[in-house]
């Protein structure tokens, strides 16, 4: 058998397999990408246990538990585990911090004939890890910030290169007040996971220096690390250029076309269509306080005439009314204050394939 382990790194760099065997409710809070819950205990067993932890003691904890996990529910268990650790031989299980749970899910393995390691520490140590992962990136990397007007394609320079950090795409969401997907985002800790992970390999790839969209602090619903946030307020900065009417197409594809789409593959034509109208709807309706009352009318009626059309006929351009007036009167004015504001760290600038091919050699030569 394989012996138990504590090399995190190792774990994550090379994606090894894992059962978590954590009740389904803490699996929900926080897990590790492609990690399968396959508990010890479901919620319910997990509560009555701890109740009688704190009542009884451990020892009478231990017995309920092996009460309430037994004979053919316990088979199940095993079954599954068993079946895991067939298909995953480089695999770990684990539990929260490494002891009990994983310990007698690991025994119930043995006695089934299989000898499976664990992780030692459990979640915790690995959570732990990752954490310290970012921390350490941001204290010893060096990191460059690509800004620009809504709409220049800050995404697709990121894309572009092997040296970037995909905040939206780890969030799951396009970062602005329209920018939620079809799909959900991922909870803050399985976030934070994602991107400590992204983080570690590529500095085991030799990666000294990160590229970074510009973000709030916010993405969505997820929070940036603060240590990495309040970096990107003094990094350098790359300014994104494109023509206004670039960035018109640009919206009109992301924010349109392809979330109609996205709608659409997630939820059936009818269902999906009215779903998309309806958070292009509620993504204006969250920002009428800053657009104003007036402002908001017009913008709304130009949306809602647009929908009926793409509704009616499939054709979506009366969506780029709408989104000249967005850019004009609301993010435009917004993006040239926060231009002024920040150039004095503006290094470079120019349009798209200018800004790549800049960031490469700076990669380079980092």
């Amino acid at each position: 058998m394989r012996d138990n382990s504590s090399d995190y790194r190792d774990i994550f760099l090379n994606d090894r397999p894992m059962m978590d065997a954590r009740a389904p409710v803490e699996f929900l809070k926080g897990a590790f990408p492609g990690v399968l819950n396959l508990p010890l205990m479901d919620d319910s067993e997990r509560q009555k246990v701890g109740t009688c932890y704190k009542q009884k003691g451990q020892d009478a904890a231990i017995e309920l538990g092996h009460q309430l996990v037994s004979g053919a529910v316990k088979e199940e268990r095993v079954a599954a585990w068993s079946a895991f650790a067939k298909a995953n031989p480089d695999g770990y299980l684990y539990c929260f911090r490494g002891g009990l749970r994983s310990q007698i899910t690991q025994q119930w393995l043995k006695e089934a004939g299989i000898e499976y390691p664990r992780v030692i520490g459990g979640y915790k140590a690995m959570r732990s890890f990752l954490l310290e992962t970012t921390l350490q990136a941001v204290a010893e990397c060096k990191f460059v910030i690509v800004g620009g007007m809504t709409g220049t394609g800050k995404t697709e320079v990121i894309s572009a290169l092997s040296n970037s950090l995909d905040l939206e795409g780890h969030a799951n969401h396009r970062g602005s007040s329209f920018g939620k997907r079809a799909t959900g985002q991922p909870g803050q800790i399985d976030f934070e996971n994602r991107l400590a992970i992204d983080i570690l390999k590529q500095r085991a790839a030799g990666t000294k220096q990160f590229v970074l969209e510009d973000e709030s602090r916010l993405v969505g619903t997820c929070s940036l690390p603060l240590e990495l946030y309040q970096g990107m307020q003094n990094y350098p900065l790359v300014w994104l250029e494109d023509s206004f009417a670039g960035r018109v197409e640009r919206i009109l594809g992301d924010y349109v076309t392809q979330l109609c789409a996205e709608f659409v593959e997630v939820h059936g034509v009818d269902d999906g269509f009215h779903l998309f109208a309806e958070r292009l709807l509620q993504s204006l309706s969250n920002i009428q306080r800053r657009l104003g009352g007036e402002r908001y009318q017009q913008l709304l009626t130009t949306m809602q005439a647009a929908l009926d059309e793409q509704q009616r006929s499939g054709n979506v351009d009366l969506h780029r009314d709408w989104i000249e007036g967005l850019l004009r009167e609301y993010y435009d004015p917004m993006y040239d204050f926060q231009r002024e504001s920040k150039s004095p760290r503006i290094e470079f600038a120019g349009e798209q394939a200018a800004v790549i091919a800049y960031l490469k050699e700076r990669q380079a030569n980092a």
